[in-house]
């Protein structure tokens, strides 16, 4: 699947977007961004206040329970402001 970042999640991680198959374990959003904050410093520092960060499944807003099987695409940012 892929994975899509942006703002400070895209900086922490310092790229915008990689081709990644998780474990068969990994079911929901939740659980996605569990995986991948164990891959490494960068995903540990972008993913550490996961409940903050907003997910999409194929541009559609999603909660982290969310289940991922079937995602072509999944996108990670922070919330939300503008004016």
């Amino acid at each position: 699947m892929k994975l899509l970042y942006f703002a400070w999640v895209r900086e922490r991680i310092g790229k915008p977007e990689e081709e990644l198959t998780p474990p068969a374990e990994v079911g929901t959003v939740e659980e996605l961004m569990a995986w991948l904050a164990g891959r490494g410093e960068e995903y540990a520092y972008a993913f550490e206040n996961a409940k903050v960060i907003r997910a999409a499944i194929d541009r559609k807003h999603v909660q982290p329970g969310t289940p991922i099987a079937g995602a072509k695409e999944i996108a990670f940012f922070p919330p939300m402001t503008g004016g």
